[in-house]
């Protein structure tokens, strides 16, 4: 629950300027408290620290594919999935005031940012990737040193933020680029038009258990949009898999399916039931 009468509070990774940030925004509205945190450990520990009422992760990105350290906290947490967001992603060379491109020789951003401008990397080859723990900050850092050599990779809002100069615009590797971010909270809800289930399955570990228990999925005719494999920790070379399911958790289908495949698995952990996010509309 939130504080009477205080703004919500939902914890990012990152500082003042993050895309994380400006997803929550898109999310919740202007009127929310954003939270930085430094870490994603820190992040997902952001609720139990009393510091946030929801958390914002990102899970996936168009180009750049799972954000594997999320799954793999939320999975070591008991938060739930109740909402989502798709953020489109537009990358910005961003230096201090007063700097010009062909100065630059360090370019620092998250890995993840870094890896979706290999294209502008490989035009740019006397450029030297650095890696940081987030955009936001990267950006900040770069206007501090006001070192003409040094620019980062950051959003629009970032070089507002901290008066940096924006050098060049659109780095990211290919225009329709976006990142799928999740509201996670210590209390599980489900909205009455909920249309999309995550879950996580650990299978028998035996030949064709993926295959079996995905059929009754099938059988039913729901979607499966997302099937992600991640090592289980402690057991050596066994996975669970995240499954992002399109349909309606109370439809009589749907508990069919989920009953047999609990039949079928080991375990299976609901992450969250909520709406699904719109799908992105390339311009």
């Amino acid at each position: 629950m939130t504080r009477t009468g205080a703004k919500v509070r939902v914890a990012f990774q990152g500082e003042p300027g993050a895309f994380s940030e400006e997803a929550a925004v898109k999310l919740l509205g202007a009127q929310i408290e954003t939270v930085p945190r430094p870490t994603f450990e820190s992040m997902f520990a952001a609720i139990d620290d009393g510091a946030a009422d929801f958390i914002l992760a990102p899970v996936e990105n168009s180009l750049a594919g799972s954000v594997y350290r999320c799954y793999d906290l939320l999975l070591e947490s008991k938060l739930s999935i109740i909402a989502e967001v798709i953020l489109p992603i537009s990358h910005n060379l961003i230096g201090a005031p007063g700097a010009t491109i062909e100065q630059v020789r360090f370019v620092q951003s998250h890995p993840v940012a870094l890896a979706q401008c290999t294209r502008f990397f490989d035009d740019h080859p006397n450029i030297t990737r650095v890696a940081a723990e987030d955009t936001g900050g990267s950006v900040r850092e770069v206007v501090r040193l006001g070192n003409p050599q040094r620019a980062a990779i950051a959003s629009r809002r970032a070089a507002e933020i901290y008066g940096g100069c924006i050098l060049q615009t659109h780095l990211e590797d290919h225009r329709h680029n976006y990142t799928r971010f999740v509201l996670l909270s210590a209390q599980a809800s489900m909205p009455l038009d909920a249309n999309k289930i995550s879950l996580v399955v650990f299978l028998l570990h035996q030949p064709g258990a993926l295959h079996r228990a995905l059929e009754p999925i099938a059988q039913e005719g729901i979607n499966l949009v997302k099937i992600e494999s991640r090592p289980i920790v402690g057991q050596p070379f066994e996975y669970c898999f995240y499954l992002d399911l399109i349909a309606p958790p109370e439809a009589p289908k749907t508990r069919a399916a989920l009953e047999e495949l609990r039949r079928r698995t080991r375990e299976v952990r609901i992450l969250g039931c909520y709406v699904a996010a719109p799908p992105p509309v390339p311009s």
